[in-house]
């Protein structure tokens, strides 16, 4: 079996003038290491690349690894299949098309969201922020923006010691259209 599209969503790289890793010396560092058509969106962190089938795990180690050597620092790392992606859109309990994609936001997880302690947040006591859980993610939509939002604060708190990261909803439509284009290119 050939290679197979994946997404890395890097978490605090490039955040306020910090862990600087820019990311054309980020896809030359995979594409040396062996990863096949390295892309990357924005300069949060954002990689669609090819490799062997395999545990997502060892992905994401080797990329942090990579990271590591490359640029000093460790980065947490969580890989996503394809699928794993188009699903978490496909479960998105908000209507998407409708809202303004930079106040919808993704928080991708290491662990079943049912399982962490953010299962625990009465979303009524945030309104009219909203919060959804998913299967590894949790959805949240913040009408008003996220920068001083309560319910963004406590999401943060209660992934804390967690794989996570967050993406906006803008965000995970570019990951999905670079993942076409690589799995286009690779047929």
């Amino acid at each position: 079996m050939g290679a197979v599209a994946r997404v890395a969503l890097l978490r605090g790289v490039n955040v306020g003038g910090r862990r600087k890793v820019p990311m054309a010396a980020l896809r030359e560092a995979l594409a040396a290491r062996g990863f096949g058509a390295v892309r990357t969106h924005l300069h949060s962190g954002n990689v669609v690349f090819t490799a062997p089938p395999g545990e997502a795990e060892g992905l994401a180690g080797e990329i942090s690894a990579v990271i590591e050597e490359r640029f000093g620092f460790p980065v947490d790392c969580l890989v996503l299949t394809a699928e794993e992606l188009r699903g978490a859109a496909r479960r998105c309990p908000f209507p998407a098309d409708d809202l303004d994609a930079s106040k919808l936001l993704v928080l991708f997880l290491g662990a079943p969201a049912a399982g962490l302690p953010v299962a625990g947040l009465d979303p009524a006591e945030f309104a009219p922020e909203e919060l959804r859980l998913g299967e590894r993610e949790v959805f949240a939509y913040f009408p008003g923006g996220m920068g001083r939002s309560r319910l963004g604060a406590r999401l943060v708190g209660r992934v804390v010691g967690e794989r996570a990261t967050g993406r906006n909803w803008r965000t995970v439509a570019a990951l999905l259209a670079l993942l076409d284009e690589v799995e286009r290119a690779g047929a």
